[in-house]
């Protein structure tokens, strides 16, 4: 009798593996696919209708920037450290049906854009001495093709194509727009301005592996303008608890209905801070934010898709579109929680 494959850990849950749209064939590898997918629509339909400048924080491997440029926005990505060198793009190969990068900008060394400016930025050189330029501050002299307070913006990427099967856009379609990368810590926003952008993506657990979220949510606020609207996941609670519950670590979890502040370590040391609904809402609105909504990220258990998918493949749109249309319910459920705020 062949060896059952051993179930999956909830440690295994961590890194939601696709992040950077490759394909997985782990251990709920089903799953992931539709994780990604329902992540893909939500944003879809979250995103602005209208051209806007969208602040990426997610550090998803750009999955969430160039599906926000592909809807027209121009997107600022944010990066914790410089991006690998890109592929080369071989005619015939896999990469070649991205094709060129629209409004490709020439590059002065890996990385490094002659301009050193962000899209849509107006005049030939950087200003001098403190002044900001298209929501970026600069201090200091400055010149073309030198970082910016130690940020130095990087190259458009691909804009690439949607890949969610049997679903179709959102909205209408419009030119796709671009994708600029700094290199920067995406929790300290100190190079923007004040109300430069319309809207930020916090994706990825963004807030959860920046433990101090109070600060980080209070940098978001100030970067959106009034009215400008935040996406952001957490790991929630449930996630938490069944983490400790795995690791053995009862008198922890004893103290979580206690603790204001849940932190806690994955197998390999690393921390991460869980969220239940009420907390994260109080730590939005304090920060100046409404929220709109709060709510799983799919309220599907991993069980219930992996079934679905083994009985009959070719469920993932109907999955998806199910997902969509659960009505508002218990936060708890799920490993992570998804939240909309508003800039009031």
């Amino acid at each position: 009798m062949p060896a059952q494959p051993p179930e999956p850990t909830i440690a295994s849950l961590r890194e939601a593996p696709g992040a950077s749209g490759e394909a997985d064939g782990g251990a709920l590898g089903p799953y992931w696919t539709f994780y990604w997918a329902v992540a893909a629509a939500q944003l879809a339909r979250w995103l602005p209708r209208h051209p806007a400048r969208v602040l990426d924080l997610s550090g998803g491997g750009g999955r969430f920037a160039r599906q926000a440029a592909r809807s027209g926005h121009t997107v600022l990505e944010v990066l914790d450290r410089p991006p690998e060198p890109p592929v080369p793009i071989v005619p015939g190969g896999d990469h070649a049906a991205d094709g060129p990068v629209p409004g490709g900008t020439a590059l002065d060394g890996p990385g490094t854009a002659l301009d050193g400016r962000v899209p849509e930025a107006r005049g030939d050189g950087m200003p001098d001495d403190g002044a900001r330029t298209n929501g970026l501050r600069t201090g200091g002299r400055t010149g073309r093709g030198l970082p910016v307070n130690g940020i130095t913006p990087g190259p458009r990427t691909p804009l690439g194509r949607a890949r969610i099967p049997g679903l179709g856009p959102a909205h209408p379609a419009v030119p796709p727009g671009e994708v600029r990368r700094v290199v920067g810590d995406p929790g300290a926003a100190a190079f923007l301005a004040d109300g430069c952008v319309d809207a930020v993506i916090a994706e990825n657990r963004m807030l959860s592996r920046h433990l101090v979220a109070e600060s980080t949510v209070a940098e978001i606020a100030r970067v959106l303008r009034p009215g400008g609207r935040v996406l952001l996941t957490v790991d929630s609670l449930t996630l938490g608890m069944a983490l400790l519950a795995e690791q053995n670590c009862w008198a922890h979890l004893s103290d979580v209905p206690r603790a204001e502040v849940v932190l806690v370590p994955w197998p390999d040391g690393t921390i991460t801070r869980c969220f239940q609904s009420d907390e994260l809402r109080e730590l939005l609105t304090d920060a100046g934010l409404e929220v709109e909504w709060i709510r799983p990220r799919t309220a599907l258990s991993a069980s219930t898709v992996e079934h679905v998918m083994a009985t009959s493949p070719g469920a993932l749109p109907r999955l998806v579109r199910t997902e969509l249309n659960v009505p508002p319910g218990d936060e708890s459920l799920g490993i992570h929680l998804l939240a909309s705020a508003v800039r009031i």
